[in-house]
C-alpha cells in the first residue's frame, strides 16, 4: 500500500539495537569495575581509620630530615618529603632517558652485526645477545657494581684516560662551565632550532612532491650543529673545566663526577636492554623479504642506502611495538637501583615510609608515578608507530 514504511526503515527498539546493547554492556562492566575498586578503597580507608591512620597527603610538607647523595636540583635535609620525592623522580628520569638512548644505539648496532656476513662479527654479536639475555638483571647490576666500579683504585691512584679519571669515587669527565656570554648564546641556539625546523619542513615538503624523501632529519641536525658551532667559536660561551687529582682530600677536583652507583646502573641497564633490542632489530630486518633487497640492489643502491631507504622503513613497523615494551621494561627495571644504593624513586620511597609510616599513601604515589612514565612512553611510541606505518591504497 502507498505510504507504508518499508520494514528495513522501521525504527529498531533500543533493546534490539546492537550498538545500544554494546554501549550498555560496556557501561555495565565499567560500573562494576569502579564499584569493586570503590569497595576495596572504602574497606582500606575504614581499616586505616580504625588504626588512627586516615589517608592524608599532608605529611608531604613535613621536613625530610635525610640526605640524598645525588640530585639534579637543589636539595637539603631541611626540605620537604615532596621535594625529596621529586629528587628521586628526576634521578629515575635521568637514568631512564639516557638508558633508552644508549640502549637503542647499542642494540641497533648489535642487531645489524648479528646479520653480518662476517663470521667473527656475527658470532660475537650472537654471543653478546645470548649471554646477556640469560643473566638476571639484578645479578648483572650487583656484579657490575661490586666487580668493576668498587674495584677501581682510590682517588690518589685514579686511572687517567684522556683527561677522564676513574676511581672508587666515580668517573670524572671534563665539563663545560658557562661564561658571561652564555645568555646571548642561548638565543643563538634558539635561532639554530628555528632554522633547523624550517629546513626540515622544506625538505620534507620537497620529498613529498618529488617522491624522493631526503634525510631531512639529518640535514636539520647538521644545520643546528653548524649554527651552534659558529656561536661557540664567536661567543665562547663555555670554558672547559678539567678534573684533576687533589693535593689533599679524597675527592677529585673539577670537571663533572658521576657516582659509581649511577654509572653502574646506567651501564648495566644499557648493556642488558640492548641485547633484547638487538633481537627485536634482527627480527624486524629479517621480516623484510629478500626480494626488496634484490630490487634495491638492481636499482643501483649500495648496502647503506638499501638498509636506510628500503629495509629499515619496512622493518620499523615490526620493530616499534616490541621496542616500546623494552623501553617500558628499562624504565621499570631502574627500580633495581636500590640494590646498589642509587637514590632513585624506590630508594627515596623506602626512606620516607620508614620515617613517616605512610606506606599506603607513598605506594599510591609511586604507582601513579610509574604509571605516568609508562603511559607517556607508550603514547609517544604509538604516535611514532602511526607516523611510520604503511598506508595501503
Amino acid at each position: 500500500m502507498q505510504g507504508t514504511v518499508p520494514e528495513s526503515q522501521e525504527k529498531i527498539p533500543f533493546w534490539r539495537n546492537e550498538h545500544t546493547l554494546q554501549w550498555i554492556a560496556q557501561f555495565t562492566v565499567l560500573a562494576g569495575v569502579l564499584f569493586v575498586f570503590w569497595l576495596l578503597y572504602a574497606n582500606m580507608q575504614r581499616q586505616l581509620e580504625m588504626l588512627n591512620l586516615p589517608i592524608s597527603f599532608k605529611f608531604l610538607q613535613i621536613n625530610a630530615s635525610f640526605d640524598i647523595g645525588e640530585s639534579l636540583i637543589e636539595y637539603s635535609r631541611s626540605d620537604t618529603y615532596l621535594r625529596a620525592y621529586l629528587v628521586g623522580v628526576l634521578n629515575t628520569i635521568r637514568v631512564a632517558v639516557l638508558g633508552i638512548i644508549f640502549a637503542t644505539i647499542l642494540g641497533v648496532i648489535v642487531g645489524v652485526a648479528r646479520l653480518s656476513n662476517n663470521w667473527l662479527v656475527n658470532k660475537l654479536a650472537a654471543g653478546y645477545i645470548e649471554i646477556l639475555r640469560n643473566i638476571p638483571l639484578l645479578v648483572l647490576l650487583i656484579f657490575w657494581y661490586t666487580g668493576f666500579f668498587l674495584k677501581l683504585p682510590d682517588v690518589k691512584e685514579a686511572i687517567n684516560v684522556g683527561g677522564t679519571y676513574l676511581s672508587r669515587r666515580g668517573i670524572a669527565f671534563p665539563w663545560p662551565l658557562p661564561t658571561e656570554t652564555y645568555a646571548t648564546y642561548r638565543w643563538v641556539l634558539w635561532l639554530g632550532v628555528a632554522l633547523a625546523v624550517a629546513l626540515g619542513y622544506a625538505l620534507y615538503r620537497q620529498g613529498k612532491k618529488t617522491g624522493r624523501m631526503p634525510l631531512y632529519g639529518l640535514w636539520s641536525l647538521l644545520l643546528f650543529l653548524v649554527v651552534a658551532g659558529i656561536g661557540i667559536v664567536v661567543l665562547q660561551p663555555y670554558v672547559m673545566d678539567y678534573p684533576h687529582l687533589p693535593d689533599k682530600g679524597f675527592n677529585i677536583i673539577g670537571g663533572k663526577t658521576f657516582s659509581p652507583e649511577f654509572m653502574a646502573l646506567l651501564s648495566g641497564l644499557v648493556i642488558y636492554t640492548s641485547a633484547f633490542i638487538a633481537e627485536v632489530v634482527r627480527a624486524g630486518i629479517q621480516s623484510v623479504s629478500k626480494g626488496q633487497v634484490e630490487a634495491a640492489r638492481a636499482l643501483g643502491l649500495n648496502g647503506f642506502q638499501t638498509l636506510r631507504l628500503v629495509v629499515f622503513p619496512q622493518a620499523l613497523r615490526v620493530i616499534v611495538p616490541p621496542m616500546t615494551s623494552q623501553y617500558l621494561n628499562l624504565t621499570k627495571n631502574s627500580s633495581l637501583a636500590v640494590a646498589i644504593g642509587y637514590p632513585d624513586i624506590v630508594h627515596v620511597y623506602g626512606t620516607i615510609i620508614n620515617q613517616s609510616g605512610r606506606a599506603v599513601e607513598m605506594t599510591m604515589i609511586m604507582m601513579a608515578t610509574y604509571l605516568t612514565f609508562s603511559l607517556s612512553t607508550s603514547a609517544f611510541m604509538n604516535w611514532y608507530n602511526q607516523k611510520i606505518k604503511l598506508v595501503e591504497r
